[in-house]
């Protein structure tokens, strides 16, 4: 199963939801897709989608996807990646009112370049990117979280010391 996700943002991603029924309508894409549309107001036509879910439904879509496709928001891309997931993410781009700015682009190349999702800067390289991410090998995610803390703590009581 392949799982769209778009985040909750106040932006419209029609472009990819689009880009999407049509490798469906075309029998590129053979897998069931379920989308998460969120502010979009492209309904697809090929496969199920809803604007929102909640909390539980979500994570029961994560977790039986095979494959991921969302937005190059941080938190949909790690989400997806800590659960081991193959992800292909897709940024937004101002000039099609899909984002205030163009961050995204930064964001997804960097958790290329890391090894831990699959690239699509352009809506119509998507079949090249299924194509990939299907056959390649990802790394998995490791928090740094505890790293952060230990400095902060290391840092805190050098401060203290003083």
């Amino acid at each position: 199963m392949i799982f769209v996700t778009l985040g909750s943002q106040k932006f419209q991603f029609n472009r990819l939801l689009t880009a999407i029924d049509d490798l469906v309508k075309q029998g590129i894409i053979t897998e069931t897709v379920f989308a998460q549309t969120g502010y979009s107001d492209y309904t697809p036509k090929n496969y199920d989608s809803r604007p929102f879910l909640d909390r539980e439904e979500f994570a029961g879509m994560e977790g039986n996807a095979d494959i991921i496709i969302t937005h190059g928001g941080t938190g949909a891309i790690i989400g997806a990646v800590k659960k081991g997931k193959k992800v292909i993410a897709v940024p937004r781009l101002s000039r099609y009112g899909e984002h205030v700015d163009d961050h995204q682009l930064q964001l997804v190349t960097q958790f290329f370049e890391m090894n831990l999702i699959e690239k699509c800067m352009d809506v119509k390289d998507l079949q090249k990117a299924l194509e990939k991410v299907k056959k390649n090998t990802y790394a998995s995610y490791t928090s740094n979280t505890s790293a952060i803390i230990d400095s902060l703590e290391t840092y805190i009581q050098s401060c203290a010391g003083r």
